[in-house]
């Protein structure tokens, strides 16, 4: 698909002066290109920027210099990698070079990496199973102590890695908790909220069609599942070494250039379930 942005020069102006701001910030040598000694303008030159997206320069150069042209969702992603944007400046990018900004096309976005500061706070949270995840509920991140309660995610192959499918197909998550389909509802409400964030991306509609098919009654807590984005329960395990364990969940939005969330099961208070996960974690220590 294709769109040119005739009715809005004034966005092609600015389109013009972003692509040009964002090819000054990188050096040759950061996308393997050589330095030279000729270089008048700081940053890549136009040619090489049309090189590293597999389009033509001459193609490039009109699109720089704000001429209406036609655009495509792929060529836009492949400018996006070459200029090494950011989601929001990806986002950024398709609203100047469309006519309906990034509601028309999905916005192809590499595994979110997990800072080191966010890496630093997982592993702080020694005695609270932590999970990060993605706007997919695919699991990017996770201590120890989740590693201990759930499972060890090193073990689950890396494409099948997503909460929701794990919930239906892995035996340690259904017997985990004691109110299954509470439990389940819980993160398809996530789900769900997600999905109507975004409803264009078809990559939502393929997964949910592959629930249905393969995992009979999920259509069935898909249409009772609510729309939440951070819901707050206790939840009860019955873990198969530790016994009954209560956990508070929260969840927490990581702010930036990812879309990650932050889901903390806290041992909750006055209860066994602290003692019990440091035992089960061979860090076992007397009871008050």
């Amino acid at each position: 698909m294709t769109q040119s942005n005739s009715n809005h020069p004034t966005k092609l102006q600015v389109l013009s002066e972003f692509l040009k701001a964002q090819r000054a910030k990188i050096m040759p040598q950061a996308v393997g290109l050589p330095a030279g000694t000729r270089r008048r303008t700081p940053g890549l030159r136009r040619e090489e920027v049309a090189q590293l997206a597999g389009v033509s320069t001459t193609w490039y150069t009109w699109l720089e210099q704000g001429r209406d042209i036609q655009v495509s969702s792929s060529v836009l992603d492949s400018i996006a990698s070459a200029l090494q944007l950011t989601v929001d400046e990806r986002k950024y990018l398709y609203a100047l070079a469309t006519e309906s900004g990034t509601g028309t096309y999905v916005i192809h976005e590499e595994q979110p990496r997990i800072s080191p500061s966010l890496q630093r706070i997982l592993s702080e949270l020694k005695h609270c199973p932590t999970i990060i995840s993605d706007r997919k509920c695919d699991i990017v991140g996770w201590n120890e102590a989740a590693a201990h309660v759930f499972l060890d995610f090193n073990h689950i192959p890396h494409g099948e890695r997503n909460m929701i499918r794990l919930l239906f197909t892995r035996k340690e998550f259904q017997s985990l908790a004691v109110n299954w389909e509470h439990f389940v509802k819980g993160f398809l409400s996530i789900f769900r909220a997600y999905y109507g964030q975004h409803v264009e991306d078809q990559w939502y509609e393929s997964f949910l069609e592959e629930m249905r098919e393969v995992h009979p009654g999920f259509q069935q807590l898909w249409n009772q599942s609510q729309v939440s984005s951070a819901p707050e329960v206790v939840i009860e395990f019955r873990h198969a070494k530790a016994g009954k364990m209560l956990f508070h969940l929260t969840s927490l939005q990581v702010h930036g250039d990812t879309d990650l969330r932050v889901s903390i099961y806290t041992p909750a208070p006055e209860s066994s379930t602290e003692y019990k996960l440091q035992k089960l974690m061979g860090k076992e220590i007397p009871l008050p």
